[in-house]
């Protein structure tokens, strides 16, 4: 029998991405995010939720994917801080679209030689097997985001 995976599926971009249950502390909804002068490109800016200073990550940045105005019915996914080296961390997404647990039989690996940064962040690609992914082939693919390793490269710059 094939082992399976519990993924946070979110939308970004009209795209659909996934990235690990255990990394996810919460989901809430979007609150003013405050700038912070000289920040890098990928730093929104920082929240306080309910009483901590959290920093919140563009992810789209990160990605390499248009930029986007922040609205305000997108989410914040709160990583634990056990991922994120032990700072309080949001990334900005469209949309959280549900928990779900895959089976490994189901993902494919990224080839090495894409010869995109982003590509090294892409744990792997989905195949979902619903009903309403055959009927719709936008819908039947997810790709897997490795965030341990998007914030792992970005304390090591």
């Amino acid at each position: 029998m094939a082992s399976t995976i519990d993924i946070v599926e979110f939308e970004l971009g009209g795209e659909r991405y996934a990235l690990d249950i255990q990394l996810a502390r919460e989901i809430v909804e979007m609150i003013p995010i405050t700038p912070i002068p000289r920040a890098p490109a990928y730093i929104s800016g920082v929240i306080n939720l309910r009483g901590e200073i959290t920093n919140i990550m563009n992810l789209n940045t990160l990605l390499g994917l248009p930029d986007q105005e922040v609205r305000t019915n997108q989410k914040i996914i709160v990583l634990v801080p056990e991922a994120t080296g032990g700072s309080n961390v949001g990334i900005i997404v469209d949309d959280v679209s549900s928990v779900i647990q895959v089976s490994e039989s189901d993902v494919d690996k990224v080839g090495e030689g894409f010869g995109s940064d982003s590509s090294a962040f892409v744990k792997g690609i989905i195949k979902m097997k619903t009903e309403e992914a055959v009927a719709d082939t936008k819908k039947n693919l997810i790709i897997w985001i490795d965030m341990e390793k998007v914030i792992r490269d970005l304390v090591e710059k």
